[in-house]
Formats: structure tokens, C-alpha cells, sequence
């Protein structure tokens, strides 16, 4: 129950970046990293799963994972498609 609780706080954790400080290069970096750490944190909350741990501490951790990747995901996005627009739609 601990390691669940621990992998909620790393999740709750983690804060959006100033995207809009960051070159494209960085920004799609940044993307990539945010799907990695999805998907490392839906390993461990399957592991959980396996060994029955608390099934509503694991639907809670879920839930949290969901949302905060879908917050940063489309953070990054946004800013990825603006500074594409800008950089390069733009320049032709």
C-alpha cells in the first residue's frame, strides 16, 4: 500500500515546464518523456493490480495518472503546434 501511495505523490508531483521557453527540438522531447513516464506508471499500477492490492487506491491512481498526463500532454501540444505554426508555417 505504501508503493501506492508513493507512486501517487510521484505522479501528483510532477508540474507542467515553461513549454513556451523551449525550442521545438526540446519540446517534443519533452512529449516523448511525458508518454515514457505513462507508460512506466501504468506498469507499476498493473503490477498492483496483479498482487490485489487496494483496488480503490489503484482506481485512485489511475484516475490521478489520467489526468495529469492528459493535462501536460496537452500543454505540450498546444505549444508544439503554435511554435510549428509560427516557425515555420509562417516563414513561407
Amino acid at each position: 500500500m505504501n508503493d501506492i501511495k508513493k507512486l501517487i505523490e510521484e505522479i501528483s508531483s510532477r508540474k507542467p515546464k515553461n513549454y513556451q521557453q523551449m525550442k521545438i527540438e526540446e519540446v517534443s522531447k519533452e512529449l516523448h518523456n511525458t508518454m515514457e513516464f505513462e507508460q512506466n506508471v501504468l506498469k507499476k499500477i498493473n503490477l498492483f493490480e496483479n498482487n490485489h492490492q487496494d483496488a480503490d487506491l489503484i482506481k485512485y491512481a489511475k484516475m490521478i495518472c489520467r489526468n495529469v498526463i492528459e493535462r501536460e500532454t496537452s500543454l505540450i501540444q498546444e505549444t508544439y503546434l503554435k511554435k510549428i505554426d509560427s516557425q515555420y508555417l509562417n516563414s513561407k
